[in-house]
């Protein structure tokens, strides 16, 4: 069946699903028939194993919103690209602009590599660890489309602020700092916001959580999997972003090169504006969730209810008794003798619930080591590239090979390699993808200028193009790890904590950041041949390490997304 075959199926999806007689292992019951999924042929235990996959058709309110972080990220990149130059590099000779010209080297304010490898790590880490303040606001008071209205709103006075660290008449004084690390706190906080809550209003709105069975025009019976579906999602959500991307960083590139910083500073803040005007004109055909007040506190008064009585001074007695296979049943409504705590306003799913949620940010857990490698593209390949010879090409261009690369693979993958794998009966789940993401992004730390890699005595011979390499690895990497790990932070947390979890998971990134704060020491020759050997193999044996402790939960992959949803009480409201 090709590709474009498999396509229709979903297209055909609910054209050709039929009323299904229910079984002992496929029952009413079981499925929570809610509207959404009335009419629909659930798959019996033998199915599951046997029928082949495939995703559903993706609701035209999840492209409209994917438009928006294409605004959205095409602003972030094409200003964070020209990041390095800016800090590192010296205001060229008679430029008020930063702008050097064909053989020239854009630049400054002059810092030196280890500032900018420090402040843009710092940038990073700002960006990610907002998600938790954008998650909580969210969740439990504006609910996450009023939340997204208001980072918007702050991350433009951030991009306004950038640009004036630009301007001639300041990006040749002391002010410019100033205004650059100011306007960057603000971008980050504003980012926080957004990235928090976008992704998990993209996958809303699709609506089924049930794997249900269809026949395709070809006789063929499939399991239509919601899974998949929201993997879909994510790829072309992930897809625009990195278009967003390309575009933005290449153009702003040349612009810094040629026209000087301010430029790459406002067209950026330019194509920004899309956000709020999508936003207004899709404001009436979002999906939206309620905010459901703190959430949180109850989930952490849970836990504190699940964990009485399983202390102990032995520290291993402790891990054994918290992740006991009963610590969460024992916390459930229906288990407590007498009157029930006044917080317990919840239902033994929503117990569930969050407990498939923790699990998933103990799978993030690792992430943070993942990021380090990906980080290098931002400061220490980009600073490298710069002493080498460029034939013209903009030092800051070349990571643009990593969402060309994305480009291309995430339809490959989506209409090939992962159809393929599932006609092949090879279950490539969410937990061997984000295995499979650690070891390719691993191999991509490579150094072709040995211990001169930061200055390599002024120019290297080496052609800059000979890092292609590292960039497509980490963009095969970025597939596997960081795509799947969004539809993994979806999929498994409770309907009315899915920013906190998303936010959880994007923290991970914040971590990493803050991790490379210890590596900064290696950004310089000759020790940065070391910083890449040790990302290397900390990516490896960290990928080793999480398959090992995820082996046992992948093979319930099944059980988790076809789980009941919980109900909580609530007292907040927002129109949907």
């Amino acid at each position: 069946m090709s590709a474009i075959q498999q396509d229709d199926v979903a297209l055909a999806a609910m054209a050709d699903v039929k009323r299904h007689d229910y079984t002992s292992e496929s029952s009413v019951d079981d499925h929570e028939l809610d509207g959404i999924h009335d009419g629909l042929e659930f798959p019996t235990e033998e199915e599951r194993n046997t029928l082949r996959r495939v995703p559903d058709k993706v609701p035209w309110a999840t492209y409209l919103i994917a438009v928006i972080e294409f605004a959205e990220r095409f602003s972030f990149y094409g200003s964070s690209v020209v990041f390095t130059n800016f800090i590192q590099r010296q205001l060229p000779p008679g430029s008020h602009t930063g702008a050097a010209g064909l053989n020239g080297q854009a630049g400054a304010l002059n810092m030196g590599q280890r500032a900018s490898t420090g402040l843009t790590t710092f940038y990073q880490f700002w960006c990610y660890v907002t998600p938790l303040i954008g998650a909580w606001i969210a969740d439990s008071y504006l609910g996450r489309f009023k939340t997204i209205c208001w980072a918007v709103a702050i991350a433009l006075i951030g991009h306004i602020i950038l640009i004036v660290s630009a301007v001639p008449g300041v990006i040749e004084g002391h002010g410019a700092i100033g205004a650059f690390i100011v306007a960057i706190i603000i971008m980050g906080f504003g980012t926080g916001l957004f990235k928090a809550n976008i992704s998990p209003l993209v996958a809303e709105q699709y609506k089924r959580t049930k794997l249900f069975v269809v026949t395709t025009k070809s006789g063929e019976r499939v399991i239509v999997d919601p899974s998949l579906t929201t993997l879909r999602i994510y790829m072309y959500f992930y897809f625009l972003i990195n278009i967003g991307a390309l575009v933005g960083q290449i153009g702003m590139s040349y612009s810094e090169k040629f026209v000087g910083f301010y430029l790459s500073y406002t067209l950026p803040t330019v194509v920004f504006l899309l956000c709020p005007i999508i936003l207004f004109i899709g404001r009436n055909r979002y999906t939206r969730t309620p905010p459901t007040g703190s959430v949180l506190a109850t989930a952490v008064k849970l836990w504190r209810h699940a964990a009485r009585g399983r202390w102990s001074w032995n520290p291993v007695t402790t891990y054994r008794n918290m992740t006991a296979a009963d610590f969460w049943e024992n916390a459930k409504p229906s288990k407590v003798v007498g009157q029930k705590p006044a917080w317990m306003n919840f239902d033994d799913q929503w117990v569930d619930e969050v407990r498939r949620g923790v699990k998933a940010c103990g799978v993030f857990l690792c992430f943070p080591v993942y990021w380090l490698t990906y980080n290098q593209l931002n400061n220490n390949l980009t600073s490298q590239a710069a002493t080498m010879t460029l034939h013209g090409i903009p030092n800051d261009v070349l990571s643009n090979l990593d969402p060309f690369a994305l480009i291309i693979l995430i339809p490959i993958c989506d209409m090939f390699i992962y159809p393929s794998l599932h006609r092949m009966g090879i279950n490539f789940s969410a937990l061997k993808k984000i295995t499979a993401g650690f070891m390719t992004g691993a191999a991509a730390m490579t150094n072709p200028c040995g211990d001169h890699a930061s200055e390599c005595h002024g120019v290297s011979p080496l052609n800059v193009w000979i890092q292609s390499g590292a960039y497509i690895l980490i963009a095969i990497s970025e597939i596997f790890a960081s795509i799947t790990g969004l539809e993994y932070a979806f999929t498994k947390a409770p309907k009315n904590m899915r920013s906190l979890v998303m936010s959880i998971y994007l923290f991970m990134t914040a971590l990493s950041s803050a991790l490379g704060e210890a590596f900064v020491s290696l950004s310089g020759d000759p020790l940065l041949v070391w910083n890449y050997g040790v990302m290397a193999v900390l990516a490896f044996l960290t990928g080793i390490l999480f398959w090992w402790s995820v082996r046992d939960l992948d093979a319930k992959e099944d059980e988790l997304n076809n789980m009941a949803s919980g109900h909580v009480a609530s007292g907040n409201n927002e129109k949907a």
